[in-house]
């Protein structure tokens, strides 16, 4: 019987982070980091920053730019919080979900039209009122319904169909996918393929094309006019709507209401990116894992490495950069941190 050959087995990443518990290191969280400038120069780099890893909702800011480049964000006059909308990976509050309903009654939609599915939010009010009014959760509460809204939105102003439009060949998913390989430098096409847990296509991308690609967002002087005006207005939507990114006690939200020159992303298994402006970086991590605690502490001690706050912002932030381990009864059992030979 002839054996299948294995799989590339890749040099095992770095330990980044660690969880303790009383005196003792508890758990490690291997990963990779990588620090591109918007020429795709890697400045810095820990772990396989060339293994192909799916971005998930980190992306979400590079698949807006279609919405503002086809014209669709301004013939339907959106505002900045739709904008940030279409960027988040939102909590499904009150506030959030009026805004994507009332932004798909004028396009002539409904949450009928959404196929991201429904989603109990993360919103521990919302989540409670809906239960206590014995109410089922909506595709309006959806963590991506404001990025499929404009995806319908670029949709009905292209004149595309609407239905199917989380497909890989609709031109809606397209036209995100050429944009991605732009951006990252990188055919999406040629790499492995899967779906989102919001139905859209999300292809694997090296981590040092997604830092390349939010640098080119924090930096978008090599790129062409009308992109340059749109990552403008995504970033700027994105820094005034910090609320709308993500939700309170979110890292996203905090991050970027406590340092406001710094934009972040999330995504699912443990993927973050960031782009600072200021100094033209763009930033990309991922846990091997798919421990989000351990993506979020890893990503503000590159951005502390970085010089990314002000000694006010760091101190805002403390809480975020070295949790605190707790209990069901609240009490201090261990911290999470980076690991202390990794950045020093």
């Amino acid at each position: 019987m002839t054996r299948k050959p294995r799989p590339p087995v890749h040099h095992p990443d770095p330990v980044l982070v660690e969880a303790t518990r009383g005196p003792l290191v508890e758990s490690l969280h291997r990963g990779a980091v990588a620090v591109c400038d918007a020429a795709g120069e890697i400045l810095a780099g820990w772990g396989d920053i060339e293994r192909a890893v799916f971005p998930r909702s980190a992306v979400k800011p590079l698949q807006a730019l279609p919405l503002i480049e086809t014209g669709a964000a301004e013939r339907f006059a959106l505002s900045d919080q739709e904008i940030a909308l279409a960027c988040a990976s939102h909590a499904g509050n009150a506030l959030q979900v009026e805004l994507v309903e009332k932004w798909l009654l004028r396009i002539g939609l409904t949450e009928t039209d959404l196929e991201c599915g429904p989603q109990i939010p993360s919103d521990a009010d919302t989540a409670r009122a809906l239960l206590c009014a014995d109410k089922a959760p909506s595709a309006l509460h959806n963590n991506c319904s404001g990025k499929h809204c404009g995806m319908l939105t670029t949709a009905r102003h292209l004149n595309e169909p609407t239905k199917g439009y989380v497909g890989a060949d609709h031109p809606v998913q397209l036209r995100i996918t050429a944009v991605l390989g732009e951006m990252t430098g990188t055919v999406p096409q040629h790499t492995p393929f899967g779906t989102d847990g919001c139905g859209i296509p999300t292809y694997a991308l090296p981590l040092s094309g997604l830092a390349t690609a939010m640098a080119r967002l924090a930096d978008p002087s090599r790129q062409g006019p009308t992109r340059r005006k749109a990552a403008a207005r995504i970033l700027a939507a994105m820094s005034a709507h910090p609320e709308l990114i993500a939700g309170k006690g979110r890292l996203s939200t905090e991050v970027m209401r406590a340092v406001p020159s710094v934009m972040i992303k999330g995504g699912a298994e443990g993927v973050y990116t960031a782009i600072l402006p200021g100094k033209g970086l763009g930033v990309a991590v991922k846990i091997d894992d798919g421990a989000n605690r351990a993506a979020e502490v890893a990503l503000l001690a590159v951005l502390r490495h970085l010089q990314a706050f002000t000694t006010e912002e760091e101190a805002a932030l403390a809480d975020h950069l070295q949790p605190i381990l707790r209990n069901a009864a609240g009490q201090a059992i261990g911290v999470l941190r980076p690991a202390p030979d990794w950045l020093g």
